[in-house]
């Protein structure tokens, strides 16, 4: 296909239909909530199904190793993001690696939906993890493709589009959790498997008449001798990687322990060598270039923010589980219901602060004081967990509601952040790493989660308040550094705003 223009890209799709928005945005409203409701109802069961003795359905892996395990599929989850973005740049473009995606998610869900072992279970991971890799960051690159650069209308969209995200998310504990914890957890996951078969469905049929060309470009493509180098690497990385498993296994080199420190290491790595990629290359020019040094402090917020967001399905699953009164109000509470309450606070909340952003116009916080206060929200919400222990001591069960609360703090800051964060990827990228940048995006996220993976094996009964103050103190630090910056990283973003 023939370079197209950013304008001749959005005047193919019809710019009105949905809330005043691009009509291509119920699409990827729809794709993306049920994308979401399948992850999020796994996610909402997979540390218990992990921890859960065998009698109980589970897999009987103690809850440390479970914890971890947790972390580290979801390090691997936004990593695998990276190459996703890669190919859609590079190769298939945008649209395409949407499909590909949910194909493999489905897939993965299904091999979940069987009773097995350890190893159907990695198995599905490996599936879920490619899939989300190449799904997840280009349907966000999609929506920053319907709407022309200088639009009013684009935080805003984002912020619809995020509503669907958590639709997904809230309903999917609802369901898959309940059906998974009271009845059978591969139950569970088929249900999962069905939502993502769905947001498939809508994709095809919808995607011609309302995305038009959105998604079909490709930003950076290979060239002919490109492509051959490329299939030879491939097969010679593919031949490595099988040579390293059989000598590094059974001489216990690769252990469970080791993979989490490599993986640890990669979660900063990776994102590293993508900004010394993107700024070194000549297909950068120079406001791209500073605009890539105002994005570093970005994406060093959001490694904090999801790095206490993220321990939502981990150590707060755990406390929900463990420590919470869950007959507190006349009525047994499933644990796996709380990761409902973050989507559901975003639903209530994000028409809110899409309306602000728009009333406010040029008046609004900067994109980085906006971040600034996502991890100061971040930080007051660990703060707030470890007020019941503080009060009551760690023997005790919990009120609900303090969960509840430190939640919905938390949402004040995601809300400052990631649909900005969304948003702000798309301005910054460089034209030649549209995809690929977005991807880094993602891979704030991973590095957060990498780092959760080592960190979480901490938390206990004993250490839960110093755990908690640790984590919120080294948060609400980092905010004020940040904000006292903005005007600096302000400069650097070349009149983006």
């Amino acid at each position: 296909m023939a370079n197209l223009t950013k304008e001749q890209i959005v005047e193919s799709v019809p710019q009105k239909g949905f809330f005043g928005h691009p009509k291509g945005l119920f699409t990827l409203f729809f794709t993306e909530f049920w994308e979401r409701f399948s992850y999020y109802g796994m996610r909402a069961i997979l540390v218990f199904y992990m921890y859960y003795e065998v009698s109980k359905g589970g897999l009987g892996i103690s809850e440390p190793t479970a914890l971890a395990i947790m972390s580290l599929y979801g390090s691997l989850v936004y990593m695998s993001g990276i190459i996703g973005g890669w190919l859609a740049d590079r190769i298939f473009g945008t649209s395409k690696a949407v499909f590909y995606g949910g194909i493999f998610i489905m897939f993965g869900h299904i091999v979940l939906a069987f009773p097995g072992n350890l190893t159907m279970f990695f198995m599905s991971m490996i599936l879920i993890v490619i899939g989300t890799g190449l799904l997840k960051p280009n349907i966000s690159s999609i929506v920053g493709d319907i709407y022309a650069t200088d639009d009013t209308r684009r935080d805003s969209g984002f912020s619809i589009f995020y509503m669907g995200i958590n639709m997904g998310g809230f309903l999917a504990p609802l369901t898959v959790g309940t059906i998974g914890l009271d009845y059978n957890f591969h139950l569970g996951f088929s249900l999962a498997a069905v939502g993502m078969f769905v947001g498939l469905v809508i994709f095809l049929v919808t995607k011609k008449k309302n995305l038009g060309l959105a998604g079909t470009q490709i930003a950076n493509p290979l060239s002919p001798a490109e492509r051959k180098r490329f299939v030879k690497v491939l097969i010679i990385a593919i031949i490595v990687l099988a040579a390293l498993l059989f000598i590094t296994i059974p001489n216990g080199w690769l252990t469970f322990n080791s993979f989490i420190a490599l993986v640890g290491i990669l979660g900063f790595l990776i994102p590293f060598s993508y900004f010394l990629v993107m700024y070194r290359s000549p297909k950068t020019t120079a406001d791209e270039k500073s605009r890539i040094i105002a994005y570093i402090p970005l994406f060093l917020a959001a490694v904090m923010f999801w790095a206490i967001a993220e321990q939502g399905s981990t150590i707060l699953a755990l406390y929900a589980d463990k420590r919470t009164d869950l007959d507190a109000f006349g009525f047994h509470i499933s644990p796996a219901w709380f990761q409902s309450l973050n989507p559901l606070f975003i639903i209530t909340m994000a028409p809110v602060f899409a309306w602000l952003w728009i009333k406010l116009g040029k008046r609004q916080p900067s994109i980085t004081q906006k971040f600034s206060l996502g991890i100061l929200f971040a930080g007051l919400s660990f703060i707030i967990i470890l007020l019941p222990a503080y009060f009551g001591g760690t023997d005790t069960l919990v009120n609900p509601l303090w969960l509840a609360l430190s939640i919905f703090v938390l949402v004040i800051g995601e809300l400052c952040l990631s649909p900005v964060g969304l948003s702000a990827t798309t301005k910054l990228a460089p034209a030649a790493f549209s995809a690929q940048t977005m991807s880094l995006w993602f891979l704030s996220n991973a590095a957060a989660q990498a780092l959760n993976a080592q960190i979480v094996k901490f938390y206990s009964d004993k250490t839960e308040m110093m755990y908690f103050g640790i984590i919120g103190g080294v948060a609400i630090f980092l905010s004020i550094i940040l904000f006292a910056l903005s005007p600096i990283i302000q400069k650097f973003m070349k009149g983006v705003h």
